[in-house]
């Protein structure tokens, strides 16, 4: 059943050479943009969506143009895809950004959501006083209304996008969302150009899924944080699927240095390096990097940065935070007696179940590492008691980018594979 949905999906994404899903793609993005410009009650996201909806339209006017064109003898799909989807990020997500960022350097106060505010927060932090953390007790002297903007749920690492704005002042470019983009769009970038050689259609679909989906563009283009963090999986991924280990443990360290969500990435990585024999090339930078960043924080004030990365996201901060997507781990969390217990130990249970079948059967190829790290982040995601809907961006990107690294791993496949892990 598996084989025969994967082929299904398969076809229909494949349909008049991609161009079927492209315009779907494009259309139903267009429509959320409008949604979200006419109905959001975050005003940030009302300014993308004014935007991202003409950039949507023009996109899928151009696919609908190629979809006729397609009739012709000689033309080839694949070659406007892929210019295609970068112009429209440029459109849907760098366009919007930019025009936020000029907006609230200007003086407006609702061009950026608060993850913008605490990272640059952090940069001013790190520079002052050497940690980007407040401590319990500051956390507490704040007024009411404003601990929440205290917190800084992020590791060290995220601090270095706030230094630009904390060195310099305000200033379109000094926005901590300008270098998410610059980080994103490097990382991308040349994670696509390493995968030159795959499926054409499969690396296509895969950019796509990091760029123009909508739950992508309008993240990085009113809050961001999570992008580059994204990028820098997708990067280390490519980085193994073409055998350079050493600068995939790089770019999963840096991205694991700057949130949580990026070290279950690293620990398969760090297994399929082991298993594959790489470990040696991969480990100083996946396992040294995110130590490197947390040494200065534990050394100034060890207490703060439990605080913010421990306790805070674990429910046990002065405030709660206002991540509640309705998900069932918060479902259960906020509907069931003793939920929150409850829905730890489910969390739990889903990720010690990952952890023997990543032991039992560790992946022995970049695609396969990619599944096991998308199902897994999708699992956590869906079970944690505090979480948004935007995380989802996570198991999305990993699992579309698994196609596109099959090429450089279909030698390598070991043929007793569970068809789980197979792409």
């Amino acid at each position: 059943m598996i084989i025969a949905a994967r082929r299904l999906l398969t076809r229909v994404d494949r349909a008049a050479d991609g161009l079927a899903g492209d315009l779907a793609l494009y259309a139903v993005s267009a429509v959320f943009a409008l949604v979200t410009a006419l109905t959001s009650t975050l005003l940030p996201h009302r300014g993308w969506g004014a935007i991202a909806v003409w950039a949507y339209l023009a996109a899928a006017v151009v696919v609908t143009a190629q979809l006729v064109a397609r009739r012709r003898p000689g033309f080839v799909a694949q070659g406007g895809r892929a210019p295609l989807t970068w112009l429209a990020w440029a459109g849907v997500a760098l366009l919007p950004l930019i025009v936020e960022a000029v907006q609230r350097a200007g003086g407006r106060t609702d061009r950026a959501q608060e993850e913008v505010l605490v990272v640059e927060e952090m940069g001013r932090r790190l520079l002052g006083s050497g940690t980007p953390y407040l401590g319990r007790d500051a956390i507490a002297a704040l007024p009411e209304g404003e601990r929440l903007l205290g917190y800084a749920p992020y590791q060290p690492g995220m601090a270095v996008f706030g230094l630009p704005r904390a060195a310099v002042g305000a200033a379109w470019w000094t926005d901590a969302r300008v270098w998410f983009a610059v980080v994103t769009a490097a990382a991308l970038i040349t994670a696509v150009a390493l995968l030159r050689h795959a499926d054409p259609a499969a690396r296509v679909r895969a950019t796509q899924f990091a760029t123009v989906l909508p739950i992508c563009a309008l993240t990085l283009a009113t809050g961001g944080d999570d992008l580059p963090v994204l990028a820098l999986c997708l990067l280390a991924l490519a980085c193994c699927a073409t055998g350079r280990f050493g600068a995939a443990g790089l770019a999963v360290g840096a991205a694991a240095a700057t949130k949580l969500f990026a070290l279950p990435v690293a620990a398969v990585l760090v297994v399929f390096a082991l298993v594959t024999r790489n470990g040696r090339r991969l480990l100083p930078g996946a396992v040294g990097l995110p130590l490197l960043a947390l040494l200065p924080a534990l050394l100034v004030d060890g207490d703060a940065l439990a605080e913010n990365v421990l306790r805070f996201p674990l429910g046990h901060g002065l405030v709660h935070s206002p991540a509640q997507s309705p998900f069932p781990g918060q479902l259960i969390a906020a509907g069931l007696p003793g939920g929150r217990y409850l829905a730890a130990a489910l969390l739990g249970a889903a990720g010690l179940t990952i952890a023997v079948l990543l032991l039992r059967r560790p992946p022995r190829t970049a695609a396969t590492a990619a599944l096991f790290c998308g199902y897994g982040l999708l699992a956590a995601i869906l079970l944690m008691p505090t979480t948004r809907f935007g995380y989802l961006l996570y198991p999305l990107a990993l699992l579309a980018w698994a196609p596109a690294l099959r090429k450089y791993s279909a030698t390598t496949a070991p043929r007793d594979d569970a068809a789980l892990y197979r792409v």
